[in-house]
């Protein structure tokens, strides 16, 4: 016998009050009366914080005029560490987690080819899919052969790079693109403005349910190499003069072994550092032209997007979060990478903006870490956190950016291995593109970095007076206690993220 519902007055007063209570809990921080906000979460590649002219260690030759508008809108952060390298940065970005704690990931087969198990590797998407958003992936996709199409995004045009490793290095022309995991075909326009195309068609109502909120992931190719521009901008920078890195020829003071050996730079006639890739010899000055040439084209499709939401009478209600998998260096300690510690090498622009939710023109000297990333995403879209992640909420930085208080950054670097398979800590023999196991501490304006081979020297900079990070603090007797203090945080927050490698840390040089 079906029940039936009491014919009272006073239940539909309840089931009213019941629907309140719920809709209010779903309710975003952002926006209390309800109305969930739109994400867009644009991505770009190998892009230091150099490259983008708002940023103070930009060279006063660099033009970026919209994402330096989008900061006049929002709230920029000064020291962003997002990840290392292209996978496990991307990984952090769907799970919330550091790599070793993103399970099932591994490479498999010709570069970059790579697989994991849906059931152990979740993205978060999902949960914001089911919780009635429209999710949406355009772009560049490194994280295994299996994208997600139809189980985590409800739209998704994709280079799908680790399915196609003969076409993986196509970052500009001739890309083989993915349309919700159906057969590739081969696009060969400009592949920034292709992405921005797509992205601008999405945002203007293509491909998704008007009545539903969205969720847009924008995964730039560039800057990242061979760092081609579009034609256009082939002239752009005249006349460039990049300043020689003080220590990008050896020997570099208070480094550890793996960076003592580096020799990819030589001087070239005229005194000008000169890349010895093999292939050609351009120069420093060539190379930095070159690389801004690319983020130009950039700019530009970040413009494009961002005038489409104004357009569209979405900008208000829409979070634009725009940062970079990591920097990249060009001389300084003698790299032309990314992968180690140093701000140089991994330290990403990132700058949040949403029109009358969130303060305008704001600086935030706060350090962050990519592991924020998504709980801040997840409670600007009213989702309880689908699993346990590593990162803490930026929402109260976003509010207030001159909050005070430590936010401790854990950075690890743990070459392409991922979850269970980071147990193993490899030896010098087995160093990733040169580069050994690591793990840093960003607090306040000190970093801490312990390179994980025996008996390596341990490293700690003071960022504010030392920006370049060229003195090695931890060789400082004076500096002792700090060390310690840091050593041990360090430590705390890697058995707090259940590295799997945290029991087995090789010991430090005394």
């Amino acid at each position: 016998m079906s029940r039936r519902l009491p014919s009272s007055p006073t239940w539909p007063l309840l089931l009213a009050v019941c629907v309140a209570v719920l809709a209010v809990r779903a309710a975003p921080a952002a926006d209390p009366a309800g109305k969930r906000p739109n994400i867009l979460f644009i991505f770009s590649d190998d892009q230091s914080h150099r490259t983008v002219g708002c940023y103070p260690e930009a060279p006063d030759w660099v033009r970026t005029p919209h994402i330096d508008a989008l900061a006049k809108s929002g709230v920029r952060f000064t020291h962003a560490y997002m990840g290392t390298w292209c996978t496990p940065s991307r990984a952090t970005m769907l799970t919330g987690h550091h790599p070793h704690g993103v399970e099932s990931l591994r490479a498999e087969g010709k570069y970059p080819g790579g697989t994991y198990d849906p059931a152990k590797f979740r993205f978060w998407s999902r949960a914001l899919r089911e919780h009635g958003y429209v999710t949406a992936q355009i772009g560049k996709w490194h994280t295994g052969t299996d994208t997600g199409a139809g189980r985590d995004w409800d739209h998704q045009i994709v280079w799908n790079r680790p399915k196609y490793p003969d076409n993986a290095f196509q970052y500009y022309y001739d890309q083989l693109i993915e349309t919700n995991g159906g057969k590739a075909e081969l696009v060969k326009d400009y592949a920034t403005d292709n992405y921005t195309r797509w992205a601008v068609d999405f945002i203007q109502g293509k491909h998704r349910d008007p009545k539903k909120p969205w969720y847009l992931w924008l995964c730039y190719g560039a800057s990242h190499g061979p760092y081609t521009p579009a034609e256009r901008h082939l002239q752009d920078y005249p006349g460039v003069k990049v300043p020689t890195p003080a220590d990008i020829f050896a020997p570099r003071a208070g480094k550890p072994d793996y960076v003592q050996k580096l020799n990819v730079w030589s001087k070239g006639a005229d005194g000008q550092p000169v890349l010895k890739d093999g292939k050609d010899s351009k120069t420093l000055n060539d190379w930095s032209r070159q690389y801004q040439q690319c983020v130009s084209g950039l700019d530009e499709g970040i413009g494009k997007v961002l005038a489409a939401l104004k357009e569209s009478g979405q900008l208000e209600n829409t979070l634009v979060v725009y940062t970079a998998d990591q920097g990249f260096a060009w001389g300084q300690h003698g790299f032309q990478h990314k992968l180690a510690p140093y701000d140089a090498n991994i330290r990403s622009p990132f700058i949040v903006s949403m029109p009358g939710k969130l303060p305008a023109g704001a600086v935030c000297n706060t350090p962050v870490g990519g592991v924020d990333l998504p709980p801040t995403l997840c409670k600007f879209a009213g989702l309880d956190l689908p699993w346990e992640m590593h990162g803490r909420d930026l929402t109260p930085l976003l509010t207030k950016p001159d909050r005070t208080g430590e936010h401790p950054v854990l950075t690890v670097f743990t070459g392409d291995k991922f979850g269970s398979d980071t147990e193993k800590i490899p030896g010098k023999n087995e160093r990733y593109h040169g580069v050994p196991w690591w793990v840093s501490l960003t607090v306040g304006r000190q970093k801490y970095i312990r390179t994980l081979e025996e008996g390596e020297i341990e490293e700690l900079y003071d960022l504010e007076k030392d920006p370049e990070e060229l003195t090695n603090l931890a060789l400082d007797p004076k500096w002792a206690e700090r060390l310690q203090q840091l050593r041990e945080q360090t430590v705390a927050e890697l058995k707090r993220t259940k590295a799997p490698f945290v029991g087995k840390l090789p010991a430090v040089k005394q």
